[in-house]
């Protein structure tokens, strides 16, 4: 094999590695129920309802930091971040100071620390039959979509311990935390807070995903310029080859 076909070659997986990552994420379900009361919802064709579509936007600092704000005050008791400390989610979402020392007052941390949940463990082991997960890489694991989905699929049910269950995740040991921020700002708002929420979710999960997004265009780029000289130089060498 030529050089110039193994260049086209590595051109070709790296264009099928990106469309089979993306088509991986399209593919991604919430599930076969609906919450009582839901929207409808479009079924694939094995049954399975599609997430919604959460509006994430890495570079909205400001739904950032309101999903920051809401995750420290609605969230944190139970959930960690362990893979994220404060001083770089300060650092990369330009937050006030005035706001970070609200966010360690919450916890008892100091800035450079990771945020860890504030119940200690054996106490959320006793109230919930089982640890809530760490939240860091959820959004990877599961997709922002399904995060949204997840959260906006509780409903009533007496049967539960909380007497809540969820949809998307049936029989879940998690209470409905959010229900009363529900209750005070409405459906619109509250969509647009669990958005926030997500939003923010989905950059604890990768802080560099923008950065790469940028570095992999120049990439692509380059690769897709540097391909013509390649081309003239192999058409070149060859030429005279019989």
């Amino acid at each position: 094999m030529t050089s110039f076909a193994k260049y086209l070659c590595a051109l070709f997986f790296l264009f099928s590695g990106l469309a089979i990552n993306s088509a991986y994420a399209a593919e991604i379900q919430c599930g076969k129920t609906l919450a009582p009361n839901a929207l409808p919802s479009p079924k694939n064709q094995y049954g399975e309802y599609e997430c919604r579509k959460a509006p994430i936007d890495i570079t909205d600092k400001a739904s950032l930091r309101r999903g920051a704000e809401l995750f420290m005050n609605q969230c944190a008791s139970c959930h960690a971040l362990k893979y994220m400390r404060y001083e770089r989610m300060a650092k990369d979402l330009s937050i006030p100071p005035e706001q970070m020392k609200r966010f360690l007052q919450l916890s008892n941390a100091k800035i450079n620390d990771d945020i860890s949940a504030r119940i200690a463990p054996d106490l959320q082991l006793k109230m919930f039959g089982t640890m809530p997960p760490d939240l860091t890489l959820t959004a990877r694991k599961r997709s922002p979509d399904w995060i949204y989905t997840y959260l906006l699929s509780f409903y009533p049910d007496s049967t539960r311990p909380f007497s809540v269950n969820n949809a998307v995740l049936p029989d879940t040991a998690m209470p409905n935390v959010l229900d009363s921020l529900h209750q005070q700002v409405g459906d619109q708002a509250f969509k647009a807070q669990v958005g926030d929420i997500v939003n923010f979710l989905n950059y604890a999960a990768e802080p560099h995903q923008h950065e790469r997004k940028i570095y992999g265009i120049f990439v692509i780029l380059f690769l897709l310029i540097f391909l013509i000289p390649v081309y003239l130089l192999h058409r070149e060498y060859w030429k005279d080859v019989k």
